[in-house]
């Protein structure tokens, strides 16, 4: 807490007991460092390269967070004073309106608030075709939230026109229109008509809407820039600059900032580190309301609601039961961060489309944190603490300093027109991709404990993207989505198809001596679709070398502890190449050893640190 509440004396436990100095702790932790760097192994980096300590304490408490509340500018901490949950939401990709309805239905009765629809690339962006899809569906009730890319215009008439069919009134319409020709051109990288155009037209349904204050017209999508590989202070960055250049437009077009952050939404990404996804949802806020602010419209800032899907990019297609530990810690940040609509992925999402079984377990993960674990009837339940504080306010600085950078260049459309959000995102993702595949980063189920075989998971593919018939007017490289765990999802795929690879592990010792290495090589080969083929142990060179020879496997890896491979990895080594071993390998760096044990026959060294989808793809190629 950043202030002790009123206490009596001898009250405290510790009471009685002297004052523990930061000192004294850090004098402990360096003993137990053993002279090891303190900053190396303790203080971590995050993406943007902003520090987190091992621990805080009350000399870290910001002032600027000691009187904060929710409700108040600059938000920080909540844009209402009380909150009451959020918008439980699914979102339908589904051409077929008939079995998009069906799928609709059996969400809002499962416990679904809101509805989210891709249409363009899903429905048809026709009255028919939606209004076939919401048939049934209460819409003076439940919002509809259009995902259409340069279909916007069509898309919002066709909803208009369903509303109007349906007797809803202007004032009880609820939902989103989806435009984001920004968003729509940096993730495509085309759009079909000039971007003042697109613009306009925005800015028209501003207008037309103006009846309907439940109704938003326009999205500033920084999730396109998080599935891309962006940090999180890049992510915040590019949806601020996309916010500012849509106020610019509403204000050229005669909507007024107060009026037009009304028409406003924003979405970011729920990522799998829920202190950061907690972070980054607080100093949106705080962001959001700093340019509100200098237009003059401070207050106004209130009105732009958050909305959260859970990440894309940490979606794995092999075991993906795993999929669904992601998205709750995922949907839990976005809880606790004060995110006003969640969005919970299916875990089979990323195979393809999901099916009734795979929805009713996102929806549920939603359920069970607001309706059974009550998260959203907390306010703000982070603020305060010395740790989440000092990481919100980092967080902030470092995306404003990025969006300065970003408007300095003419802003989000000259920026991606040059290149510069394209590059400056790609190289986020490529230092990430180097700790994935150093596995300084784990994927649970990817690199990190993978189950090799047949996951029983299946999902009917996605559907071809339709070619556009338009043509495009402008263009610009688009910003791709990645999963984390392709590079390794790729050496699975090889495997697969060349019937798998195996390697005998030549676990010399008692299992006290090679357990540690021979699961961990287990789990290294195996994330390449390598089945390590793994025993009690051997107590000789020779009693591994007959094993080897029933195998049938032709490569084999040696693992044991220093201690045992000082006596026993030179002649198992030769063992192994006399029984036939065409590969031999050995867990562990060799050391002093090492000019010795390749003379004995080992042929590479398996070692942490080392660029493991390399080593696999390398080891794929000599086992074929």
């Amino acid at each position: 807490m950043t202030r002790p509440p009123s206490e009596t004396p001898g009250s405290r436990l510790a009471d009685g007991f002297p004052a523990p100095k930061l000192e004294q702790w850090r004098a402990l932790v360096d003993k137990a460092l053993k002279g090891a760097d303190f900053e190396k192994r303790l203080v971590k980096r995050t993406a943007d390269g902003l520090k987190i300590e091992p621990l805080y304490t009350r000399s870290d408490a910001l002032s600027s967070a000691l009187d904060a509340v929710p409700g108040a500018a600059p938000f920080t901490r909540g844009a209402k004073p009380v909150r009451a949950g959020w918008d439980i939401r699914t979102f339908h990709i589904e051409s077929d309106p008939k079995v998009a309805n069906a799928a609709i239905l059996e969400d809002l009765e499962g416990g679904v608030t809101s509805i989210a629809l891709q249409v363009g690339y899903g429905l048809a962006p026709t009255k028919e075709a939606l209004g076939t899809a919401l048939d049934g569906v209460l819409l003076d009730v439940c919002p509809i939230i259009l995902v259409s890319g340069d279909r916007f215009f069509d898309a919002a008439a066709a909803l208009n026109a369903v509303w109007d069919a349906r007797g809803i009134t202007p004032a009880d319409r609820r939902g989103s229109l989806g435009a984001d020709p920004l968003g729509t051109l940096a993730m495509s990288g085309r759009l079909s008509e000039p971007l003042d155009t697109a613009l306009a037209r925005s800015v028209a349904l501003m207008k037309t809407t103006e009846a309907s204050p439940g109704v938003q017209v326009m999205t500033a999508d920084g999730v396109i820039a998080h599935n891309a590989g962006a940090s999180e202070a890049q992510e915040l960055a590019v949806t601020l600059s996309t916010l500012v250049a849509y106020l610019r437009a509403a204000e050229h077009g005669g909507v007024l900032p107060a009026q037009a952050l009304k028409k406003i939404n924003v979405s970011l990404a729920a990522d799998i580190d829920e202190f950061s996804t907690i972070a980054k949802l607080r100093a949106a806020r705080r962001l959001i309301w700093r340019v509100a602010d200098a237009s003059g419209a401070g207050d106004a800032a209130a009105a732009v609601t958050i909305n959260c899907p859970t990440s894309y990019r940490i979606m794995a297609k092999r075991d993906p039961w795993t999929n669904i530990l992601r998205t709750t810690i995922a949907c839990t940040g976005a809880a606790l961060g004060g995110a006003d609509a969640i969005v919970v992925l299916p875990f089979t999402f990323a195979l393809g489309k999901p099916d009734a079984f795979s929805r009713r377990v996102a929806r549920n993960i939603q359920i069970v944190c607001q309706e059974e674990s009550h998260l959203g009837r907390v306010t703000d339940p982070a603020g305060g603490s010395w740790y989440v504080e000092n990481l919100t306010d980092d967080m902030a600085k470092k995306a404003w300093e990025v969006f300065q950078d970003i408007e300095a260049r003419g802003g989000m459309f000259a920026a991606l027109n040059s290149g510069y959000i394209q590059e400056m995102i790609a190289k986020t993702a490529q230092a990430r991709a180097k700790d994935i595949a150093t596995l300084r980063q784990e994927l649970t189920g990817v690199s990190a404990f993978p189950l090799l075989g047949d996951d029983g998971v299946h999902a009917e593919s996605w559907p071809a993207p339709v070619a556009t018939s338009t043509k495009a007017v402008v263009e610009v490289v688009p910003l791709k989505p990645h999963r984390l765990g392709e590079a390794f999802e790729a050496l699975r795929d090889e495997a697969d198809a060349h019937g798998g690879f195996k390697v005998f592990a030549a676990s010399m010792g008692e299992i006290a001596d090679h357990n540690v290495r021979t699961t961990w090589v287990k789990n290294y080969l195996a994330a390449g679709g390598i089945t390590a083929l793994v025993s009690d142990g051997y107590k000789t060179p020779e009693a591994a070398a007959e094993a080897f020879k029933r195998s049938g496997a032709a490569a084999a890896c040696i693992c044991s502890s220093d201690a045992v491979n000082a006596s026993l990895a030179q002649p198992t080594a030769e063992a192994l190449k006399a029984a036939g071993a065409k590969l031999v390998l050995m867990a562990g760096r060799a050391g002093e050893q090492e000019a010795a044990l390749k003379a004995a026959g080992v042929d590479q060294f398996l070692f942490a640190g080392a660029d493991a989808v390399a080593t696999l793809r390398g080891l794929q190629e000599r086992l074929r």
